[in-house]
């Protein structure tokens, strides 16, 4: 009997999400930068956008009492390594890395997250989940992907891509204030909703 109980509480232990830890710190990655301009569609440069969406990001969650780290502030050229340097000298944190999309196929629109661990998983529902209530456009769901700065950073961590640019719907979207405003908002809330 002993020993089923401690097999039933080694059990729950392993299946209990590493993610539900409070973090204290959120390392914001904004994409591209400098000579990498990311994808161009329509006008819109994704590093700018980027950019952009993570100091509205920033503003957010510092107004929500989170320590916020930038992996960078202005148009400048961060390798991957890099990045993961920044977010791997925090402690108690998670890496949320922002980017838009683009594809030859220019009918297909829509938000993802990807992740790389069952934490990361468990954080990108979140903010995809939020992403769906709050924002418009369409939510192209989950997926797993073994990206560098998922794989090279120590902590939870997600990639946002907050839309197509090579999609004209999501462009004209993404290319005003206001829906990036509440993008943040939206991605900040998922954000929150994992420390829960």
């Amino acid at each position: 009997m002993l020993r089923f109980i401690i097999g039933a509480l080694l059990l729950v232990m392993l299946e209990a999400p590493a993610w539900a830890l409070s973090f204290t710190t959120v390392v914001i990655d904004a994409g591209h930068g400098g000579k990498d301009g990311g994808c161009v569609h329509h006008g819109l440069i994704e590093k700018k956008l980027c950019l952009d969406l993570a100091l509205r990001l920033e503003r957010v969650l510092k107004a929500k009492g989170l320590r916020v780290v930038m992996t960078r502030r202005t148009d400048v050229f961060i390798s991957l390594d890099a990045r993961a340097a920044i977010a791997n000298r925090q402690k108690n944190a998670l890496f949320v890395s922002l980017h838009f999309n683009g594809n030859r196929n220019k009918a297909i629109s829509g938000m993802e997250v990807f992740y790389r661990s069952q934490g990361g998983k468990a954080v990108a529902a979140k903010i995809l989940r939020s992403m769906d209530v709050n924002c418009k456009g369409v939510k192209r769901g989950l997926f797993f992907q073994d990206l560098k700065v998922l794989r090279a950073t120590r902590m939870t961590a997600v990639l946002v891509e907050g839309g197509y640019l090579s999609n004209k719907t999501d462009a004209s979207r993404c290319a005003t204030a206001y829906h990036r405003e509440e993008l943040a908002k939206a991605i900040a809330r998922g954000i929150l909703a994992a420390r829960s």
